[in-house]
C-alpha cells in the first residue's frame, strides 16, 4: 500500500504529469499517421531517456506506447488506413461505419473500448502479475505451435464465409512470411537472388502497402471520385450507457484475450486484435453484420490491442523477454536507467514495478481524455478534396515506411504489396487472412521445428502436452463446426428442394 501511495505522489508532480500528457498526446498523433507507428514513436523518444529520470522516462514511453496503439484506430476508421499494424482489424467495421455516417460513433466505441481494455488489463496485472508470468513460462515450442495453429482459424471468421478464398489468402500471407533467412539453418528462401529480400519483408511496409496503398489504387480506379462535400463530418460521439451495458461481454472477453495474448512473448497486439475480432464474430448474434459496420468488431479489436500494452510488460519485466518489438525498445530504455528486468525485479525494484502499473492506469485515462479532444481534429481531413487527401496519404505512407529502417527497399515492398492488395481486391479475396498468415507464420514455423527437434521428430507426441492438446481440440472444433454447419444447411436445402 505504501508503494502505491508513493507512486501516486510521484505521478502528481508537475514534471511527471507533463511527460504523461506530452507522451500520450504525441503517441496518439504519431499512431494516427499511417505508416509511423508505436516502434518509431518510442525509438525517437529513446534519446530523451538519457537525460530524464527513471519515472519520467517510463511515463513518457508508456504514454507513447498506449497513445500510439490507440491512435492507429483513428486513421483506420476515418480513411480505411490503419495508422499502426495493431489497428488492422479495426478498419473491417470502423470504416464501414464511417461510410454510413457513423464515424463519430465508431471513434467513440474505439476510444471507450481502448480505455476499458487498458484499464482491465492493468487491474489484472496489478492483482496477479507474478502468477501470469509463471503461466507464460509454461509455454514451450509445442504450445506456441498449437496456439498459432488455433489462431489461424481466425481465417474462418474473417473470410466473409468464403473459405476457399480465405484459405488461399492466408496461404499467401504464410508464403510471404517465409521470404528471407531460414530461422534455424540460415539458408535463404524465396529471395530470387535479391540481396534486399534476404532479410525478409518488414511488417510495416507490407501492411501499409497492403491496406493503405491498395485503398489509394482502389479509389483512383473508381470512375467517380468522391466530392469533399459528400463526405460526412465526423466528430466524437459517446456510446450510450445502455449500449455499453449490452456489449459488456465482448468488452470483457476481448480485454482478457488481449491481456493473455500480450503475456505470451512474441505474439503482439496485431495478432491479439485479429484473434479477438474473430472470436467476437464467431460468438456474436450479429455475426452476419461483421464487415458492414458492426460496433462489436471495433470494440473487439480495440479492447484487445490496448489490453496487450499491459500484458506485454509481464514477460518484459519479470523475465527480461520483450513481449513485442515495442517493449523491446522499452527494455533498452530500462537498462539505460540502470534497471535490469528479470525475475528479481519484483523483489529488488518493487516500488518501480508498482509505479509502472499505477502509471499505466493513469496513462489510459489520459489517452481517453486526449482521444476525445483530438478525434474531431483528425476527422477534418475528410473535408479535404479526395485528390489532396490521397496525395497526403501517399506522402505519409512514404515517409512512415522509409523512416522505420531508412531503407529505400521498404518503399518497393510497400508498392508491391499495394499493387498485390489492389489485384486481390479486384478478385474479391479478403485481405485480413493475408495479415493473419504473415503475422503468425514465423512463430508457427519456428515453434513447429523446435518442437519436432525436442520430440525427436515425433509429431504425435505433440498431443501428449496438456495445454497443446486443449488448443488442438479447440482448433479442430473451430474448423469442423463451420464445415458441418454448411453441409447440414446444404442437406436441408436439398431435402426441401
Amino acid at each position: 500500500m505504501d508503494s502505491i501511495l508513493q507512486a501516486l505522489q510521484t505521478i502528481a508532480t508537475p514534471s511527471i504529469l507533463f511527460f504523461m500528457i506530452a507522451g500520450t498526446g504525441a503517441g496518439i498523433i504519431i499512431g494516427a499517421m499511417p505508416g509511423l507507428g508505436s516502434v518509431l514513436a518510442i525509438t525517437l523518444a529513446l534519446p530523451l531517456t538519457f537525460v530524464l529520470g527513471p519515472e519520467a522516462s517510463i511515463m513518457l514511453l508508456l504514454g507513447l506506447y498506449v497513445g500510439s496503439v490507440y491512435g492507429g484506430s483513428i486513421s483506420a476508421i476515418l480513411i480505411n488506413t490503419p495508422g499502426t499494424p495493431q489497428a488492422a482489424a479495426t478498419l473491417f467495421d470502423g470504416y464501414p461505419m464511417m461510410k454510413k455516417g457513423k464515424g463519430g460513433l465508431a471513434l467513440g466505441w474505439s476510444t471507450t473500448a481502448s480505455l476499458i481494455g487498458g484499464l482491465l488489463s492493468t487491474l489484472v496485472l496489478i492483482a496477479a502479475a507474478p502468477l501470469l508470468a509463471r503461466l507464460g513460462l509454461k509455454f514451450g515450442p509445442v504450445e506456441y505451435f498449437a496456439l498459432g495453429l488455433f489462431a489461424l482459424t481466425c481465417v474462418i471468421s474473417v473470410a466473409n464465409e468464403d473459405l476457399l478464398r480465405g484459405g488461399a489468402a492466408c496461404f499467401l500471407g504464410l508464403l510471404a512470411a517465409t521470404i528471407g533467412q531460414d530461422p534455424l539453418t540460415g539458408d535463404l528462401r524465396l529471395h530470387f537472388s535479391s540481396f534486399e529480400l534476404s532479410a525478409g519483408i518488414g511488417l510495416v511496409p507490407f501492411l501499409v502497402g497492403l491496406f493503405a496503398l491498395s485503398e489509394v489504387f482502389w479509389r483512383v480506379s473508381e470512375r467517380h471520385a468522391a466530392v469533399a462535400a459528400d463526405v460526412p463530418r465526423s466528430g466524437f460521439e459517446f456510446p450510450a450507457i445502455r449500449e455499453l451495458g449490452r456489449r459488456w461481454k465482448v468488452l470483457f472477453k476481448s480485454s482478457m484475450i488481449g491481456t493473455w495474448t500480450g503475456i505470451l512473448p512474441g505474439i503482439g497486439a496485431t495478432a491479439a486484435s485479429m484473434i479477438s475480432y474473430a472470436e467476437a464474430k464467431r460468438t456474436s448474434p450479429n455475426r452476419d453484420k461483421f464487415g458492414t459496420g458492426e460496433p462489436d468488431g471495433v470494440i473487439a479489436s480495440e479492447a484487445a490491442n490496448n489490453a496487450v500494452t499491459s500484458g506485454a510488460l509481464v514477460p518484459t519485466l519479470s523475465l527480461g523477454i520483450p513481449g513485442d518489438p515495442i517493449t523491446a525498445v522499452m527494455l533498452g530504455a530500462l537498462v539505460i536507467q540502470g534497471v535490469t528486468p528479470g525475475p528479481r525485479l519484483f523483489v529488488e525494484n518493487a516500488d518501480l514495478v508498482t509505479f509502472i502499473f499505477v502509471a499505466l492506469f493513469f496513462v489510459n485515462i489520459a489517452m481517453y481524455v486526449l482521444g476525445v479532444l483530438l478525434c474531431p481534429v483528425f476527422s477534418r481531413i475528410l473535408r479535404m478534396p479526395e485528390p489532396l487527401l490521397l496525395s497526403a496519404v501517399v506522402v505519409l505512407i512514404a515517409i512512415g515506411t522509409f523512416t522505420v529502417n531508412y531503407n529505400p527497399f521498404d518503399l518497393v515492398v510497400a508498392l508491391a504489396a499495394g499493387l498485390a492488395g489492389f489485384l486481390l481486391r479486384l478478385g474479391r479475396f479478403p485481405l485480413a487472412p493475408i495479415v493473419i498468415g504473415f503475422v503468425l507464420g514465423p512463430m508457427i514455423e519456428q515453434s513447429f521445428r523446435q518442437g519436432m527437434i525436442l520430440q525427436d521428430g515425433n509429431f504425435l507426441s505433440f498431443f501428449s502436452q496438456p495445454i497443446a492438446l486443449v488448443l488442438f481440440v479447440m482448433t479442430a472444433l473451430f474448423v469442423g463446426w463451420p464445415i458441418y454447419r454448411g453441409l447440414r444447411e446444404r442437406r436441408l436445402r436439398s431435402n426441401h428442394g
